[in-house]
């Protein structure tokens, strides 16, 4: 009987180097999914030690293990249902004190706990040194000095880790003293739950009563699920808070906090040493700068416009190959199968709808490049904090930048997991209102969108367009933001305090890994769902098509025609009047009442309505329609979409210009609506958001393309 493999969970605050440790351990050897349920990253690798396989679980990063936010509730959910068998905890050396709260709270719950004790390199250059023997006599447990960025200590660690690990060891939970008036509160409902809790055997009745003292949301509501003995806790709790707010003038959550850090402080002073008073560090200083009123703005907005001229520039002569790849592929099939459905289905269904997309992706590639730069440096945190100004000013909170970062702010993200991350606002109108503006950013989906056009028609100012586009987005975003928070969504706004990670020099393994998972997210969601939407949308374009009496006519014409170019002229109407008879056809010219003022044909109608799916669609969509309504193909090396559209009657940059306005703005996808409806408990606001935004869109859309016009910029 084969032994079961060790499992060791990495926990650790946000900026202690987690992610680092993960990709040092792991490598190649690791994939990312969704925890069920929520759209938070569940990073899961193999790491080897000796020929074993250890498999290692990245857990969210999270500050405490109080039910504050999703994060900190999934790690804590994975930690109680799944058990690992050791947990490291990854601790920030340079900010020792901070971060051992949550190290206290791990050894309250009872984990098998090892420290990792990372950024030592960091620690020094402040001047601390650390007596690591001495750690872990305080703690009682292994405590590994590392730098996970360079490799240093990541095997021992790992080492450590499965030495524990492997001696099974039983919880044992850390019983700490708040005080004579806690300790005595948490005695009392210990021996209330002692017993009668639904996790019995698994948790102590004491870190139970520990998070009911403190108000955790998720722990208090089980208790209430058990009426008989929430009749006995509830009275309690009461009881002891108000005892404590009397006699102590604090909330217990408070009092509970302070003797933690005082926990904390007694092995600090005894762990730590300051070498030398380290008067400013070398982020402080960069800071100085980048963080200045004056030019940290203009450096923010010099930094976005160089992502764009490298995105551009680097991912021109890699889309320009996959364009000829998928044009050979088509033009090969068509010039192997016989004219008929199947030939159709897979050109005009599979390669040029899914290959349409798939194209930009070395331009999404290099997009998640930039990104990841960005944020192990440690300069999307000053993004945040300079952003913080702007936003307070239009209603929005310090926190709501993250999330309109997280939603594509610099291109390249998605509204679904922006508007979850909203949960970290506890201003509820501040976090509607992020909700509500979030789809306004220009997410991953919306990219191939504005690369198709933008090279179609801007081809020598793609990084120009991309900055317009970019501060367009924040415009809107903004006075929409704006606009609610001194109409529907009134309300005083909540302070902001955020931590500005030290400046670090990203890895080009870190980097390499953390592009290759955002783009093979994207490139799945191509193979899988877009695949599927592209299979509909061309059975849309294809049926039923043209009636007997109509096809005949077309043969005829066909017959009598004298040359090669009249019968591909005859060809090219028969295709586009095929087009116009199916029921996308019919659908997109019944709309062109209301889309004819923003320069819309039917054909772009009909990729809209197919992105209110996924927004990546409207180019498949695109590709399929032009690919159907272009006739015979005339060589095997078929036209780029963005050749086609270039050629098209009709188009012009204005009216490529509005569209990508209108998709920019319009109704946010089904995946981020359902999320809104999740977030906010009903319809009511997703479909607000969706009527909203469309209405926006149109409005803006049309003042682009008719105050174009009338400017004779037609």
């Amino acid at each position: 009987m084969s032994q079961a493999q060790l499992i060791v969970a990495l926990a650790g605050n946000p900026n202690a180097g987690k992610t680092s440790l993960f990709n040092a351990l792991t490598g190649a050897r690791q994939h990312v999914g969704n925890y069920p349920g929520v759209t938070v990253d569940k990073k899961e690798g193999e790491a080897r030690l000796d020929g074993q396989a250890v498999k290692i679980v990245d857990l969210p990063g999270t500050y405490s293990l109080t039910a504050y936010s999703l994060e900190e509730l999934v790690a804590r959910n994975y930690l109680i249902g799944d058990r690992p068998d050791v947990v490291v905890d990854v601790v920030d050396a340079s900010n020792l004190e901070r971060n051992l709260y949550l190290a206290v709270q791990l050894m309250e719950l009872g984990v098998p706990l090892v420290i990792g004790l990372n950024m030592m390199d960091v620690a020094e250059q402040r001047g601390m040194k650390i007596d690591v023997a001495k750690l872990s006599q305080l703690m009682g447990l292994p405590v590994v000095p590392l730098v996970a960025r360079s490799g240093q200590g990541v095997q021992e660690l790992l080492r450590q880790a499965v030495l524990l690990g492997s001696q099974h060891p039983q919880w044992k939970p850390l019983n700490i003293s708040y005080g004579a008036d806690v300790d005595q509160g948490l005695s009392e409902l210990a021996a209330l739950l002692e017993g009668a809790t639904p996790r019995q055997g698994l948790l102590s009745a004491r870190w139970l009563a520990l998070k009911c003292l403190e108000g955790d949301s998720e722990v208090m509501e089980r208790v209430r699920e058990n009426q008989a003995l929430a009749g006995q806790i509830l009275p309690v709790c009461q009881r002891l808070s108000e005892h404590m707010r009397a006699t102590l003038d604090d909330e217990p959550e408070s009092v509970i906090a302070d003797y933690r850090y005082g926990f904390i402080s007694a092995i600090a002073r005894q762990a730590l040493v300051l070498e030398r008073e380290v008067r400013m560090d070398f982020s402080d200083k960069v800071d100085r700068v980048l963080t200045n009123r004056l030019i940290g703005p203009l450096f923010l907005l010099g930094v976005l416009y160089g992502v764009y001229q490298f995105v551009f520039w680097a991912s021109k002569t890699p889309v320009e190959w996959f364009e000829r790849l998928f044009g050979w592929l088509g033009g090969a099939v068509e010039a192997t199968l016989p004219e008929g459905i199947l030939r159709s289905l897979i050109v005009s269904g599979v390669i040029d709808g899914v290959g349409g997309v798939l194209g930009f992706v070395p331009l999404i590639m290099f997009m998640f490049f930039a990104i990841a730069i960005m944020e192990d440096s440690g300069y999307m945190a000053r993004m945040a904090y300079l952003m913080d100004r702007l936003l307070r000013a239009f209603g929005l909170h310090g926190n709501s930048v993250i999330s309109l970062i997280v939603g594509g702010g610099i291109s390249g993200g998605c509204a679904v997991p922006a508007v979850m991350a909203t949960r970290t606002l506890k201003d509820p109108q501040a976090r509607l209102a992020t909700i509500l503006v979030v789809p306004f950013m220009n997410c991953g989906a919306k990219l191939p969108v504005y690369s198709l056009l933008i090279s179609a028609f801007f081809a020598h100012r793609q990084a120009d367009v991309m900055f317009a586009l970019t501060i367009i987005s924040w415009g809107v975003a903004l006075l929409a933001a704006r606009l609610l928070r001194s109409s529907l969504l009134k309300g005083s706004q909540a302070p902001f305090v955020m931590e500005l990670p030290p400046y670090r020099t990203p890895t080009l393994k870190g980097l390499f890994i953390h592009t290759w998972e955002r783009t093979w997210q994207y490139v799945k969601k191509a193979g899988t769902i877009l695949l599927a939407v592209s299979l509909v949308v061309w059975a849309l374009m294809s049926f039923p098509g043209l009636d007997a009496q109509q096809a005949a006519r077309y043969e005829r014409l066909a017959a009598q025609a004298q040359s090669d170019q009249e019968r591909q002229e005859v060809a090219n109407q028969r295709a586009a009047a095929e087009l116009s008879a199916t029921v996308a056809g019919r659908l997109g010219r019944v709309l062109t009442v209301v889309t004819d003022p923003l320069g819309f044909d039917w054909r772009t109608n009909v990729a809209l309505v197919g992105g209110l799916a996924a927004k990546e669609v409207i180019v498949s969509t695109m590709g399929t329609a032009y690919s159907l309504g272009q006739g015979a193909k005339k060589s095997v090396d078929a036209e780029p979409l963005a050749k086609r559209l270039a050629a098209s009657p009709g188009w012009t940059p204005l009216a490529a210009f509005a569209l990508m306005i209108f998709v920019m703005i319009y109704s946010p996808c089904v995946a981020t609506l359902a999320v809104i409806r999740r977030e906010t408990g009903g319809w009511r606001w997703p479909l607000f958001a969706m009527l909203h935004h469309t209405l926006v869109a149109y409005l803006l859309a049309l003042l682009v393309y008719q105050g174009g016009r009338l400017l004779g910029l037609g």
